[in-house]
């Protein structure tokens, strides 16, 4: 092991070098949030003295809201998981790079788990592979999450806590702060940053687009099957802080005791508090319980509706989806895991989705996928539904400005275990972007899967360099406009296709009575 040594603005830090690539863990680029800090903005990190270890990971937030492990055969499908320390000192971010000269563009990962769980440590999120591809600098991000990021007290203790709710997203914008004053030190361009992120973080990346305060922190932006179009109420927000503080005892002129129970009490009191709470009005758009709010402060408005944001109308974007999305939240349901589901019960499971449209929408099905079975016709019904009518009507939105281009795409290709049967599920996307399968149990390691490692890497390596993923793995790639929809689908052989699924798209339209 390597050692190597960087300069950061609180003091310097000793990495190590992976695959010829420098690499810096768990480097703090804000305070401890415990105790009195529990809840309010992040603050910068302590000055140290010496040489700080950043060899190993060393925390990840406070998990909250995790899905059971889907089958027992499907628990190590995404890789090693993370074994770091849950803690309150979770301000980390990790940095990779080829060196400390130069002027590189610099692609920072902002991980998933519906703003309530997840890291940025995994294995799959290593970034050595881009950076040797792509003559890039990474940075993936660990921040606050679920009730310790976005627990509602501006109407319970005043203005101090006036940015509760978005606590979690104000550390983004601290590490992005970060980032532009310290990415020089490690060969980075802090006038070229690109944000991405998968699933709630790709929802990270949407609401950064519309505060004010990561204005000029960011210059390009990928969202992956994580598209928000509206985000969370302070009405609503605040119903769901009184049901937590009813829960945990605390009354509302107890402030300190609230900040000096234990991390777990109120990790417990965050699933019981969300069913209370009850699912919100417009579940096909509105996805947190504890989530960004609009508070009129961090977040003047919704990041895109009625429109897009106009503060982030000059952001090139590049999104989209993956073909099979909800075959990963099903997989513990035997009658879809098998195929043996009923008529009747994909019923059921659209009906809560699609209301008085639920018949329109299972004859529609049938009839577009005459030869599956109506395990198959639910997954795709409810990928349209819960993931790719939100990023179409992000993409139609933003194009709509015609400030910035747009560039939409569809993740095609399907994993061959489990004798096909997840096709290409959320999240599978992440150790293809960073070209890190063989670093999980997703995929067989096929010439096919290494080819679309590569050729996604690689765009998404363009896309961050020039505003543009148009590069030699891909066909030429348009941008995207409520005409052609023009849309790339990332499979062995990437090709171009109009309005992919197009009937489909006009059905969701229909039922959300949404311009998409």
């Amino acid at each position: 092991m390597t050692a190597i040594v960087a300069e950061t603005a609180a003091g310097k830090i000793q990495g190590t070098l992976i695959e010829g690539v420098q690499a810096y863990k768990s480097v703090p680029y804000g305070a401890s949030t415990a105790g009195a800090n529990r809840f309010l903005p992040p603050k910068k990190p302590m000055p140290w003295a010496g040489v700080r270890d950043a060899i190993a990971y060393t925390s990840r937030a406070p998990q909250a809201g995790l899905r059971a492990a889907t089958r027992p055969e499907l628990a190590n499908f995404s890789g090693a998981t993370d074994s770091a320390a849950e803690t309150e000192d979770c301000l980390t971010l990790n940095v990779w790079t080829p060196g400390q000269t130069g002027k590189r563009p610099v692609m920072v990962w902002l991980h998933g788990g519906a703003f309530s769980y997840g890291s940025a440590n995994s294995d799959r999120q290593q970034g050595s592979r881009l950076c040797n591809r792509g003559d890039v600098v990474v940075v993936t991000v660990n921040h606050r999450l679920n009730i310790f990021a976005h627990l509602h007290l501006a109407e319970i203790w005043g203005p101090e806590y006036a940015r509760s709710s978005n606590a979690g997203v104000l550390d983004l914008v601290a590490a992005l702060e970060w980032v532009r004053d310290n990415i020089s030190s490690f060969g980075g361009d802090p006038g070229n940053v690109t944000i991405f992120g998968e699933s709630g973080g790709g929802g990270k990346v949407s609401t950064l687009m519309t505060m004010p305060l990561a204005r000029g922190l960011f210059h390009k932006a990928i969202i992956q099957s994580g598209a928000s179009v509206v985000l969370g109420r302070p009405e609503r927000a605040a119903k769901l802080a009184d049901i937590v503080l009813k829960k945990l005892g605390v009354t509302r002129n107890d402030l300190g005791k609230l900040q000096s129970l234990p991390a777990e009490q109120l990790l417990a009191v965050v699933g019981p508090a969300t069913k209370e709470h009850g699912p919100p009005q417009r579940p096909l758009f509105d996805r947190y319980a504890f989530g960004p709010v609009v508070d009129g402060d961090v977040l003047p408005r919704d990041p895109f509706a009625p429109d897009a944001s106009p503060l982030s109308a000059d952001i090139p974007l590049l999104i989209g989806d993956m073909k099979n999305e909800m075959t990963s939240f099903y997989a513990t349901i035997d009658p879809i895991w098998h195929r043996t589901l009923l008529e009747s019960q994909a019923r059921d499971r659209l009906f809560p989705i699609a209301g008085r449209h639920t018949d329109t929408v299972i004859d529609t099905y049938r009839r577009l996928y005459p030869s599956d079975n109506p395990a198959q016709r639910l997954i795709a019904a409810t990928t349209d539904s819960n993931f790719r009518i939100r990023s179409l009507a992000v993409a139609q939105r933003k194009a709509a400005q015609g400030k910035a281009p747009v560039w939409m795409y569809s993740f095609e290709w399907e994993t061959p275990l489990f004798a096909g049967r997840l096709g290409a599920p959320h999240a599978l996307d992440v150790p293809f972007c960073f070209d890190t399968i063989d670093l999980t149990n997703a995929t067989d390691l096929s010439p096919g899967a290494r080819k679309v490692a590569a050729t996604m890497a690689s765009t998404w390596i363009a896309f961050a360099r020039f505003g543009n993923p148009n590069n030699e793995t891909i066909p030429y790639w348009p941008t995207y406009n409520s005409s052609e929809r023009a849309t790339l689908l990332l499979d062995t052989e990437p090709r171009i296709q109009n309005d992919l699924r197009g009937e489909a798209r006009r059905l969701w339209q229909g039922i959300t009575d949404t311009t998409i």
